[in-house]
C-alpha cells in the first residue's frame, strides 16, 4: 500500500484504537485519518471470529463512503473482511444488492446517515451487536444536517461500544456530541485546522468580471501538472470548463446535478490523468483522496474559514508542496481575516496584472450588505457605485449592470448568451435521489440472501453544504 512509516494521528491513534478506547481526533485533511482507524479495526476484525457486523463507519458523502470501502478492500487483502458501502440513490438494483448485504451480513458497513436510515426503518438491519463506530469527517455531517439522523443511529447501537470521532476541526457542536456519545474519551490534536506547510497560498484581490480572465492569465503563467477548481455555484462549473477547454486543458466538471456514474467517471477520468483540471464544487473538497495534486483554485471565497483549509487541503498532501489560490471581491474580504486568525498566519495578497486595471482596495473591516454579496458577473465590477475605470480591459464590451441580486442567486461568472436556471447547491454530495452508482461492494462481502420486501419511495434530501 505504499506506507513506510505512520504519519502523526495514525502513530498516536492505532494504539488507542487497539486498546479499545474511545477516541476524539482532529487532524487535517490529507494527514492519513482513514488508514489511523481502518487498519486497527480490521486487524481486530480478522482475528475476532465475529458472526455479526462489527464496525459501523459513518460518513457525509457518498464519494467517502465509496473511497473508504475501496481502501476497506485494499487493506484487508489478506483478511478475511467483508464491507458494504451504502449510500443513496433510487435504482431498484442498488437497493436490492444493498438489502441483501445487510441481511446476510458484512463485517463492516460504510454509510451515509440518510440511506442507513432508510434500511433501518425497514426492520432487516441488525446493529445490536455492534462492536465499533466510527463518525469520520463528524463536522461535515453536522454542518450538512445530519446530527439528528446520527443521534437516531446511535440511539439503535449497544451502549457497551468503542466509539471514534475523526474531524478536520473541532467546533463547539462537535465537542457536544462528543460528550453525547463517547465515554472518557482519548483525544488526539494535531495542527487543527491549518493547511499542510508545503502550501504556497496566495489571494489575489478581484472584482467578479476579472476572475475568469485571471483565471486564464494564471494558467498560462503556471505549470500546472493537475488542478481543482473549486466554485461555490454549480452554475458556474459548466462555463469555467469550457473556458479551459478552449485554452486547450484537458478539463472536466464535477457537481451535484451529475448523476452519480457521471461522478464517479470524471473523478476517476481525473485521478488516472486523463483530464489535467477538474471544476468542482464542494464535493472533493474532504477526504477524497487524489494524488500529487500541484494546485487548487478558489474561483470563490468560502463562506468559512474551515471550508478554506479542506478546499487548499488538496494540494500538499503526504508532505509534498503545492499551490492554493485565491479569488477574492469587494464583498468576501472580511472573510479572509477569518481565514487568516484560524491558520495564524497572515495570507500574501498578490497585485492583479498590469492590463487588468484596477482591482477592489483590501478593506476586510468593510462589510457589503447581504443583498449583493454573492451577485456574479454583470457589466460592472462590483457594488457601491465604481465608476467603469475599474473595469477590465477584457470585459470592456460588458452590459450594465442589472439589479442586484440576493444572496445565493446563481448569475453566471460574466454576461453571456445562455441563461443559468436560478438554482442553488443543494444536496451536494449527499445521498439525494436519482443518482446513478454502480455496483460498490467489496470483492470479497457475502452475497448470500434474496431480496425482498418493500422499498422506501425515495430518500430524503440533505441541506446544501
Amino acid at each position: 500500500m505504499g506506507y513506510n512509516s505512520p504519519t502523526p494521528v495514525q502513530e498516536q491513534a492505532i494504539p488507542l484504537i487497539l486498546e479499545q478506547k474511545d477516541m476524539i481526533a482532529c487532524a487535517q485533511t490529507g494527514t492519513g485519518k482513514t488508514a489511523a482507524y481502518l487498519l486497527p479495526l480490521i486487524d481486530r476484525i480478522s482475528h475476532g471470529g465475529y458472526d455479526h457486523t462489527s464496525t459501523l463507519i459513518l460518513v457525509p458523502t457518498r464519494e467517502l463512503a465509496k473511497q473508504i470501502d475501496e481502501q476497506v478492500e485494499g487493506f484487508g487483502y489478506f483478511a478475511s473482511v467483508s464491507s458494504i458501502a451504502i449510500y443513496g440513490g433510487n435504482k431498484g438494483d442498488d437497493w436490492d444488492q444493498q438489502k441483501r448485504a445487510l441481511t446476510t451480513g458484512a463485517d463492516i458497513i460504510i454509510a451515509t446517515p440518510g440511506r442507513l436510515l432508510s434500511h433501518l426503518a425497514m426492520g432487516y438491519v441488525k446493529l445490536d451487536k455492534l462492536n465499533h463506530l466510527v463518525l469520520d469527517e463528524a463536522d461535515k455531517m453536522l454542518d450538512m444536517g445530519f446530527m439528528d439522523d446520527l443521534l437516531k443511529i446511535i440511539n439503535q447501537l449497544p451502549k457497551q461500544r468503542q466509539t471514534l470521532l475523526f474531524s478536520a476541526t473541532m467546533p463547539r457542536k462537535i465537542r457536544d456530541l462528543a460528550q453525547q456519545i463517547l465515554q472518557n474519551p482519548a483525544e488526539i490534536n494535531l495542527a487543527v485546522a491549518k493547511p499542510a506547510e508545503g502550501i504556497d497560498q496566495r489571494i489575489y484581490l478581484t472584482y467578479d468580471n476579472q476572475k475568469l480572465p485571471l483565471l486564464e492569465h494564471l494558467l498560462r503563467q503556471l505549470d500546472v501538472q493537475s488542478m481543482i477548481i473549486f466554485t461555490s455555484r454549480k452554475s458556474n462549473v459548466n462555463q469555467i470548463v469550457r473556458s479551459l477547454q478552449k485554452m486547450g486543458f484537458t478539463a472536466e466538471g464535477i457537481q451535484s446535478d451529475m448523476t452519480q456514474d457521471e461522478r464517479e467517471k470524471a473523478l476517476q477520468g481525473f485521478k488516472n490523468k486523463q483530464y489535467q483540471i477538474v471544476v468542482a464544487t464542494d464535493i472533493l473538497s474532504r477526504g477524497i483522496d487524489i494524488d500529487s495534486l500541484s494546485h487548487v483554485v478558489n474561483f470563490d471565497m468560502p463562506q468559512d474559514a474551515e471550508d478554506y483549509v479542506h478546499r487548499v487541503g488538496r494540494t500538499a498532501r503526504a508532505a509534498s508542496t503545492g499551490m492554493a489560490i485565491t479569488f477574492v471581491n469587494e464583498k468576501d474580504m472580511y472573510r479572509v481575516q477569518k481565514v487568516e486568525r484560524l491558520i495564524e498566519r497572515e495570507l500574501p495578497k498578490l497585485p492583479l496584472p498590469d492590463d487588468f486595471g484596477a482591482g477592489p482596495a483590501y478593506e476586510p473591516g468593510k462589510r457589503h450588505d447581504s443583498g449583493s454579496s454573492r451577485s456574479r458577473g454583470g457589466g460592472r465590477p462590483g457594488a457601491g457605485g465604481r465608476d467603469k475605470s475599474h473595469r477590465s480591459k477584457h470585459h470592456s464590451g460588458d452590459k450594465p449592470a442589472g439589479p442586484r441580486h440576493n444572496e445565493g442567486s446563481n448569475r453566471p461568472i460574466k454576461p453571456a448568451n445562455h441563461s443559468p436556471r436560478p438554482e442553488g447547491e443543494a444536496a451536494v454530495a449527499g445521498e439525494g435521489g436519482g443518482q446513478k452508482k454502480r455496483n460498490n461492494r467489496s470483492r470479497n462481502r457475502n452475497r448470500g440472501g434474496a431480496a425482498g420486501g418493500q422499498k422506501p419511495q425515495g430518500e430524503n434530501q440533505q441541506p446544501a453544504s
